[in-house]
């Protein structure tokens, strides 16, 4: 079977996203998305089987507490206008006001609006030619809210470690939790 690239796929189907990916497998997620008028969700689920795994969003807060016990990670917020990095810790939080709030001794803080995450994906995939774990969640849009990415050490090797905690944290979820 053929594959359609591009240019011969309607735009906003899976056939172009499919396409759009085959043509950059280890590219950004989202330029992928945009690139072939869907949401970043419909790429991540297109991925190779394992590469994504899926989690509710109702555990939510058991995965952030769960993240929250790694060291420093990689806070990412990616959206058309900023792509917005800050290594840190991730400060357990709580449920009020309508907010999941994180404070801490860290510079990730704030307060996320937990009630629009919809799904939560443990991605495990190649980026520009070298392996990438993140834990992305997702909203009702099926664009990324923000993602923490296991980091890496001087060597640009990922941090052991965190790489256990990761694959652990996907293996809970891909047995059901």
């Amino acid at each position: 079977m053929e594959v359609a690239t591009t240019t011969d796929a309607e735009p906003g189907t899976a056939a172009a996203a499919s396409a759009a990916l085959a043509a950059q497998p280890d590219g950004v997620v989202e330029a992928i998305a945009r690139k072939a008028g869907v949401p970043s969700r419909t790429v991540l689920d297109l991925l190779p089987a394992g590469a994504a795994v899926r989690a509710p969003a109702e555990d939510f807060a058991a995965i952030w507490e769960d993240l929250a016990g790694w060291g420093e990670i990689l806070f990412i917020v990616h959206t058309e206008d900023i792509v917005l990095e800050c290594a840190g810790t991730l400060p357990v939080g709580s449920f009020g006001h309508g907010y999941y709030n994180i404070h801490g001794d860290s510079p990730i803080g704030g307060h996320i609006k937990a009630d629009r995450c919809a799904a939560i994906y443990f991605v495990d995939r190649q980026f520009h030619g070298k392996r990438s774990l993140s834990v992305q969640f997702l909203n009702g849009d099926g664009e990324a809210m923000f993602k923490v990415f296991v980091r890496r050490d001087a060597a640009r090797a990922l941090l052991p470690d965190q790489v256990d905690r990761f694959e652990a944290l996907r293996r809970r979820w891909q047995a059901g939790n």
